[in-house]
């Protein structure tokens, strides 16, 4: 069995007393599976790739965030000028006397969630703060660390402040265009998405809106769309009992064979194939009676 790669803390952080360090990706290239000893979080500035998380995969891109703990092990797959920062820090060497178990990892396992999007607003409060961060956290004298420590006291702030999930896109301010396609788009993986209905529903136009998507993401919208429902797709056949064709339906897809079609050309794998990477050799015989 292959050893898992951990990261260490003596590689990032200039010293033993500094809680915090930035580690940017510019670009972010594949990074097979790993963990570290340290806590991180990750916001994704442009491009897009496959992000998975405890063996779930998630489609980023502009405005994605992650909160991982020491223990969570990752890895980056099709990437494509994907550009994000990492926020690392040490949970024990914060000294300020905050709520940080309400901001950050770890958190109690029933209120956990790994996963948010960030805010038009929020990513233009964000990246002053973390470059002012990656500059403090390079050195070692008192002062700076008990700066870098406030600095994050601040990320952490404007973090939850900004961020959303599609259930909470109601919370967005008016003017986030951008926001709230992605919410919709998220939201509603198994039905079709009307995007000319999406505009006229809140007076946006279209033809700039499909430009400014581009321009964030480097992809079109129905190529994010369609990779958030393989992405979905993944997810069940990791972790379901579904049929394949039923996986497709809740993926969005009307024709399964279509579905089969275009999963194998993304993944190289058909669904049967993809699925049975997932499962031990006793539940095979029954993951092919339900397939």
């Amino acid at each position: 069995m292959r050893k898992l790669l951990v990261l260490e803390n003596r590689d990032y952080f200039p010293s033993e007393q500094m809680p915090v360090a930035v580690a940017d990706r510019y670009p972010q290239q594949v990074f097979a599976e790993h963990s570290h000893q340290f806590c991180e979080i990750v916001i994704v500035w442009r491009g897009n790739g496959l992000h998975v998380l405890n063996d779930r995969p998630y489609r980023i891109t502009c405005g994605d965030i992650f909160y991982i703990n020491a223990e969570d092990c990752h890895s980056y797959e099709s990437v494509n000028d994907l550009v994000l920062d990492n926020i690392i820090y040490c949970p024990e060497r914060l000294r300020l006397n905050a709520q940080w178990n309400l901001l950050l990892p770890p958190f109690d396992e029933s209120t956990r969630q790994n996963h948010w999007r960030l805010s038009t607003g929020g990513l233009a409060q964000a990246r002053p703060i973390i470059a002012q961060l990656a500059q403090e956290s390079r050195k070692t004298d008192a002062l700076s660390i008990q700066l870098t420590e406030a600095l994050l006291l601040q990320l952490a702030i404007v973090l939850k402040r900004y961020r959303y999930t599609a259930e909470s896109v109601y919370l967005l301010p008016a003017g986030e265009q951008l926001d709230l396609l992605m919410a919709s788009l998220q939201g509603g993986l198994e039905s079709h998405f009307d995007l000319a209905a999406f505009c006229a529903e809140h007076q946006l136009v279209e033809r700039s809106l499909k430009q400014l998507f581009r321009q964030q993401t480097g992809m079109s919208i129905s190529h994010y769309l369609r990779q958030l429902r393989l992405c979905q797709a993944k997810r069940l056949l990791r972790r379901s009992e579904y049929r394949i064709s039923e996986i497709a339906t809740r993926c969005g897809f009307e024709d399964s064979n279509y579905f089969s079609v275009v999963f194998t050309r993304d993944a190289g794998l058909t669904p049967r194939e993809y699925r049975q990477r997932f499962v031990t050799e006793p539940e095979r015989a029954m993951h092919t009676l339900h397939t």
